[in-house]
């Protein structure tokens, strides 16, 4: 059954019905393998896993042995330089990072695409490492914002071309220059992103460091006077320096709750280095601010996409938080499996526990109270919201077990 296109409508890669119609053959199908390849690139945020799937997308959409991206630095040499096709072990030998010389040096003065049958015959040609893999047709590309170049892409040694000649053509050269202009888009964003991260570090901490004043250095600071004034005491009125003394002890103890909590507020910024380094920095964090045991485990890395991620780390969070503060649990694990194509993340603790059907129940040994069923219902709102199910098993005296299961 056929399908109607109207002047609205969209082809599979966004483009209108009528641009599609007009694109056929051996161009269409470039043009979708650029498309493939942009979209590749787009799914990433951090500049150095961008510069990666730059170079391996761009292998990939020309067909060559060897690819490169080289970030130029300010001093004559390269701030980062990724390779596709390379060994770690042929890597090493090659040596420290190029300079800006030769055929590099030529590219950055250019600022044009450069389309060789052999690098090697070219006067810039120098300057290679003996252990340099070796090279014949070449194709360089500049990746440009504007009038910077944020970096130059470097392909060499198609595998082969359809018409049987060997080398790049005028439309590999073209195709490349389409997908560098996209490629700088992405590394532009990623930048940018970066670079909001940094700034929302900063915001962090000042925000700690006003809490870190406003809560815990009023609190020592009085401790720091009661203990003066108990020394002061000490020898003409022992009975009052004990009693100031034990102001110090209470006043020590605020502090280090309040000093707790602040701690406890410490998380990362975002998940951009991923949910499991997220929740094993985390829990060191915490196994080090409380005296219980914190525990973390991984079965394999884990990726989901970004709004799966935040849902788990929040829910782990808030589970920490009820057994360290609430529980007052000894030991707490946090496990994350993937097994049967689920994410499973567990945090399973031998505090007081709690009964899941009350709200507002005090806890047991003298723990807090469990207020607003110590954020049950937050939990269950966050993981309906991607489709995630979620398990409370605890009771009085037993401990807890929060369990949240992800489909992949």
């Amino acid at each position: 059954m056929g399908t109607e296109r109207g002047n609205g409508a969209s082809g599979p890669s966004g483009l209108p019905a009528s641009a599609v119609a007009t694109v056929t053959g051996d161009a269409w199908e470039a043009l979708q393998a650029v498309s493939s390849a942009v979209l590749a690139v787009t799914r990433h945020l951090s500049v150095h896993e961008v510069l990666q799937v730059i170079v391996r997308a761009a292998a990939r959409l020309l067909d060559v042995r060897y690819a490169a991206l080289g970030v130029p630095d300010e001093e004559g040499s390269f701030a980062e330089f990724v390779v596709e096709g390379v060994t770690d072990e042929e890597w090493e030998a090659i040596g420290p990072l190029p300079r800006q010389h030769g055929m590099l040096a030529a590219m950055l003065r250019d600022n044009a695409p450069k389309r060789l049958d052999d690098i090697r015959r070219e006067p810039e040609f120098e300057g290679w490492p003996v252990a340099h893999p070796v090279l014949k047709d070449f194709l360089g590309v500049p990746i440009r914002d504007g009038d910077d170049v944020l970096g130059i892409l470097f392909l060499a040694n198609k595998h082969h071309r359809g018409d049987g000649r060997r080398g790049f053509s005028e439309a590999d050269e073209e195709m490349l220059t389409l997908f560098a202009a996209h490629a700088a888009i992405a590394m532009t964003n990623a930048r940018l992103y970066e670079h909001n991260r940094e700034l929302t570090v900063v915001a962090e901490r000042n925000r700690l460091a006003r809490e870190l004043h406003d809560a815990v250095a009023q609190k020592l600071f009085s401790l720091r006077l009661t203990a003066r004034a108990a020394g002061a005491l000490a020898a003409r009125d022992p009975g009052r320096a004990v009693q100031e003394l034990e102001q110090v002890e209470r006043l020590a103890a605020d502090a280090l709750a309040e000093l707790r909590a602040v701690i406890f507020e410490l998380r990362p910024a975002d998940l951009a280095d991923g949910l499991v380094a997220s929740l094993r920095k985390h829990v060191e964090v915490l196994d080090r601010a409380y005296e219980a045991e914190v525990r973390f485990t991984a079965e394999c890395p884990v990726t989901l996409p970004e709004e799966q991620e935040a849902v788990l780390y929040r829910i782990a969070q808030e589970a920490l938080h009820n057994a360290l503060r609430h529980a007052s649990a000894r030991t707490v694990e946090v496990r994350l499996r993937v097994p049967d194509g689920r994410v499973v993340l567990e945090v399973d603790d031998d505090g007081a526990g709690f009964d899941p059907a009350s709200t507002g129940a005090p806890a047991e040994n003298g723990a807090e109270p469990q207020a607003g069923g110590l954020g049950l219902a937050s939990m269950r709102d966050r993981a309906e919201s991607v489709g995630a199910a979620l398990t409370i098993d605890a009771a009085p005296g037993n401990g807890t077990v929060v369990r949240l299961e992800v489909p992949l």
